[in-house]
């Protein structure tokens, strides 16, 4: 038994439940045993959690893991420029780098306080071994809940697509590997570790075939559905040439609107798109830094919200968004609102529900993720807000979301420890970078 105590607690339960003074008791089955104030009285492991905030664990709902042996690449471009120009490098990916470079952006978001985290992976080269496999691996070599998504392309250049034709599968082998994925990971049980989603990559590198088909695969073998959708004007205009109408129209035409999915950006919405989201409860991953970056816009999160969409944060891939730090995207989701909206537009504690509860509901998990109730799982995070970027700042959430990101001092997933005192449990941070730089290295060098 773990006991956080003489701490800040933020439970982010429905009513909002925080404690200037409280504890967390964490039981040996890997749940909540207690939340409350003062101390708690049981006896156990005691952390003193002083000058701290718990939280729970932050939830990715959005990222490519492989990215991160491609980071600081097309700094300047565009989505489709800075895609076309990564399409051949991604082309030379094998198990071995994807693996990795896994590890790295999973030691990495553990670091900033993630303790779940989705991936999507689409490109599978036919030499490259098995990259989902080493992706998984690594994750469970990090410790953190996993829900990687087997993406795919099937739409390439030579048909009206985007991708190059080496990197794109046929249709029914990329629906035969995703249900063998399915088969061989998915663990539906409400402690998973490892769950997997279907994810066919983006209306401009998937034909119309796929995503429908992808969808009745999804919904027979029930597991959720995640794809790229209205992130940039060119995808606006791509949907209205080849379509005949906007991205959300088209998901909606292809069966890819409802609670058991969840889309990446939706940046590019107008009114209509936002209420038929909040209507079919169809979740958006909110990758506010990523859109920054590539220069794409900035998503419509207050309208979302207040249409009922789930919204959660992501950090998106480390080659769109090097930073890659998930604690850091509280304070860029709340920039960016405010930006679009002024101060009223979101605070402090709407950004933390982001990245906790709102990131549990996109990816299915809130009835035991995303906040500190008893009975759910321990996944929680013990934030050091007691040194001098934090000082003076008195309220705990606002320090943790306002100021600069901050040290966890203690994370845990399933009530074992991923992250002490800064440092990761399982995992030595030295060798992820030297493995890293190995990989990135041999597959820049790979190139033509």
């Amino acid at each position: 038994m773990i006991i956080i105590e003489n701490v800040a607690v933020a439970t982010v339960d429905s009513a909002g439940t925080e404690y200037a003074n409280g504890h967390v008791v964490v039981g040996d089955d890997g749940r909540i045993a207690a939340v409350g104030p003062g101390r708690s009285g049981r006896p156990g492991r005691v952390v003193d959690g002083k000058g701290g905030l718990v939280t729970p664990g932050l939830v990715n709902t959005h990222h490519h893991l492989y990215q991160w042996a491609t980071r600081g690449l097309a700094i300047d471009e565009t989505l489709f420029g800075w895609l076309t120009t990564l399409y051949p490098v991604w082309g030379r990916l094998d198990a071995e780098i994807v693996g990795a470079a896994a590890g790295a952006g999973l030691g990495w978001l553990a670091l900033s306080g993630c303790t779940t985290t989705m991936d999507h992976h689409y490109v599978f080269p036919r030499d490259g071994g098995d990259v989902l496999e080493a992706e998984i691996e690594a994750a469970r070599t990090i410790g953190l809940r996993f829900h990687p998504t087997r993406g795919s392309m099937d739409l390439s250049r030579k048909d009206g697509g985007l991708p190059p034709d080496n990197l794109v599968e046929e249709t029914d082998e990329a629906l035969a590997a995703t249900e063998a994925a399915i088969d061989r990971w998915h663990d539906p049980s409400p402690d998973a570790m490892l769950r997997i989603a279907v994810a066919p990559c983006s209306p401009f590198s998937v034909t119309t075939r796929l995503m429908e088909e992808a969808a009745v695969l999804a919904r027979r073998k029930g597991v959720r559905l995640h794809t790229h959708l209205a992130e940039t004007d060119d995808e606006e205009e791509f949907c209205r040439k080849q379509f005949g109408c906007t991205p959300v129209e088209y998901a909606e035409r292809v069966g890819w609107l409802g609670d058991d999915v969840w889309l990446a950006h939706g940046v590019h919405l107008d009114d209509s798109a936002i209420a038929r989201l909040g209507a079919t409860g169809t979740g958006v991953a909110h990758c506010p830094s990523s859109n920054a970056r590539l220069g794409a816009g900035s998503a419509r999160v207050r309208e979302l919200l207040d249409h009922g969409v789930p919204v959660g944060l992501g950090v998106d891939g480390a080659a769109s968004q090097e930073v890659s730090h998930l604690g850091a995207e509280l304070r860029q989701a709340l920039y960016t609102a405010r930006l679009r909206g002024g101060p009223k537009a979101m605070d402090a504690r709407e950004a933390l529900r982001l990245g906790t509860i709102g990131g549990a509901r996109c990816l299915g998990r809130q009835d035991d993720l995303g906040s500190l109730e008893v009975g759910k799982l321990a996944d929680l995070v013990l934030w050091r807000l007691d040194g001098l970027g934090h000082d003076g700042i008195d309220d705990k959430v606002a320090a943790l979301v306002f100021g600069p990101p901050a040290p966890v001092g203690l994370a845990l997933v399933g009530g074992k420890p991923v992250v002490e005192d800064g440092e990761l449990v399982n995992a030595d941070e030295e060798t992820l970078t030297r493995q890293a730089r190995r990989a990135h290295r041999r597959l820049l060098e790979a190139g033509p």
